[in-house]
Protein backbone atom coordinates (compact mmCIF):
# COMPACT_ATOMS: atom_id res chain seq x y z
CA UNK A 1 0.00 0.00 0.00
CA UNK A 2 1.50 3.44 -0.80
CA UNK A 3 0.23 6.78 0.18
CA UNK A 4 1.82 10.16 -0.70
CA UNK A 5 0.93 13.08 1.65
CA UNK A 6 2.03 16.21 2.33
CA UNK A 7 3.85 17.22 5.38
CA UNK A 8 5.69 20.37 6.52
CA UNK A 9 9.33 20.27 8.05
CA UNK A 10 9.53 22.10 11.51
CA UNK A 11 11.90 22.48 13.94
CA UNK A 12 13.59 18.85 13.17
CA UNK A 13 10.30 17.08 12.29
CA UNK A 14 7.96 16.50 9.63
CA UNK A 15 4.28 17.69 10.30
CA UNK A 16 1.67 16.04 8.64
CA UNK A 17 -1.12 17.51 7.09
CA UNK A 18 -3.42 14.48 7.85
CA UNK A 19 -3.02 11.42 10.10
CA UNK A 20 -1.71 8.30 8.74
CA UNK A 21 -4.47 5.10 8.07
CA UNK A 22 -1.65 3.03 9.89
CA UNK A 23 -2.33 0.77 13.11
CA UNK A 24 -0.12 0.75 15.79
CA UNK A 25 3.67 -0.28 15.65
CA UNK A 26 2.88 -1.20 11.92
CA UNK A 27 6.16 -0.80 10.08
CA UNK A 28 6.96 1.71 6.83
CA UNK A 29 9.43 2.88 4.27
CA UNK A 30 9.71 6.83 4.20
CA UNK A 31 10.93 8.38 1.00
CA UNK A 32 11.05 12.25 1.28
CA UNK A 33 10.93 14.50 -1.90
CA UNK A 34 10.84 18.28 -1.64
CA UNK A 35 7.70 19.82 -3.59
CA UNK A 36 9.21 20.62 -7.12
CA UNK A 37 8.68 24.06 -8.05
CA UNK A 38 6.09 24.64 -10.99
CA UNK A 39 8.63 25.84 -13.24
CA UNK A 40 10.43 22.11 -12.50
CA UNK A 41 7.24 20.64 -12.94
CA UNK A 42 6.83 21.97 -16.31
CA UNK A 43 10.34 21.77 -17.81
CA UNK A 44 10.33 18.77 -21.11
CA UNK A 45 6.75 20.09 -21.76
CA UNK A 46 7.03 23.40 -23.01
CA UNK A 47 9.64 22.51 -25.63
CA UNK A 48 12.20 23.77 -24.27
CA UNK A 49 16.44 22.81 -25.15
CA UNK A 50 18.14 24.44 -22.84
CA UNK A 51 19.02 24.05 -19.39
CA UNK A 52 16.55 24.49 -16.14
CA UNK A 53 18.53 26.57 -14.59
CA UNK A 54 18.23 29.09 -17.87
CA UNK A 55 14.56 28.28 -17.27
CA UNK A 56 14.38 29.41 -13.89
CA UNK A 57 15.72 32.49 -14.26
CA UNK A 58 13.81 33.35 -17.34
CA UNK A 59 10.64 32.17 -15.17
CA UNK A 60 11.49 33.72 -12.28
CA UNK A 61 12.64 37.62 -13.93
CA UNK A 62 10.07 40.21 -12.82
CA UNK A 63 9.86 41.27 -16.23
CA UNK A 64 7.83 38.24 -17.42
CA UNK A 65 5.61 38.24 -14.16
CA UNK A 66 1.70 38.70 -14.84
CA UNK A 67 0.97 39.65 -12.04
CA UNK A 68 3.32 42.64 -11.76
CA UNK A 69 1.24 44.35 -14.77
Amino acid sequence: MTHSLEATYENGMLRLAHPLPLGPSEKVWVTISATPSPILQAYGILGWTGDHETLRRIAEDPEFDPQER
